[in-house]
């Protein structure tokens, strides 16, 4: 239920919607077992639950010849040379180095021919990829968002495909924090400023029209 945050939010002129263009795709950010694991450093509780949904996204997506890609973080060893100071900053990104299975698709998701993976060092799936230029070669003019964790890459992303003139399409039931509050949190604070917070079945219902 609205409260007094969501009135003077509006009334500063913050949450407007976006809406939808002509051309979605499906960008899943790092949906990885790194986060799906129980043993992993990064595991999420509520992981399996956007996983499903994640996949339900790939499955309309595919279904009416949607592009779908995907986004991994790999380092060519467990220093992050690439990353140095965002390894210092986070030391359990040691298993996103290269050959840890902690830093493969986690299942049910899995890459069809054609459908790009892209391996970042960053937050952004914009950073350091060809993920901008993809996009604008498929003609796509709206960013259908999933993946982990909803505080770090779902934001960066984002706000990232909104500043490279997409619209980004945040679907909540596909995204997943360490606890409730930075969750809701980051998903009120894009929806107010940078993307749209949508629901799965509105995602779904877009993704087929």
């Amino acid at each position: 239920m609205p409260g007094p945050l969501d009135a003077d939010y509006a009334t500063a002129g913050f949450g407007r919607r976006l809406g939808w263009g002509r051309r979605p795709a499906v960008v899943l950010v790092d949906p990885v077992a790194a986060y799906a694991e129980p043993d992993s450093p990064l595991f999420l509780a509520t992981a399996a639950a956007a996983l499903a949904a994640m996949d339900s996204l790939v499955g309309a997506a595919r279904a009416a010849d949607r592009p779908v890609c995907f986004t991994g973080v790999r380092y060519s060893d467990p220093t992050c040379p690439e990353a140095p100071l965002f390894a210092a900053k986070v030391p359990a990104l040691r298993a996103f180095a290269a050959g840890d299975p902690l830093g493969e698709l986690a299942q049910p998701l899995a890459a069809r021919a054609g459908e790009p993976l892209w391996h970042k060092h960053y937050a952004s799936a914009f950073a350091g990829t060809s993920l901008a230029a993809w996009l604008t070669a498929h003609g796509v003019d709206t960013v259908v968002l999933g993946g982990f964790s909803t505080s770090g890459c779902i934001r960066a992303s984002a706000v990232d495909a909104l500043q490279h003139g997409f619209r980004p399409m945040v679907v909540r039931d596909a995204c997943a924090d360490r606890d409730p509050g930075p969750h809701e949190a980051n998903l009120f604070d894009l929806d107010a400023k940078y993307a749209d917070v949508v629901g799965l079945g509105e995602a779904l219902e877009r993704l087929a029209a």
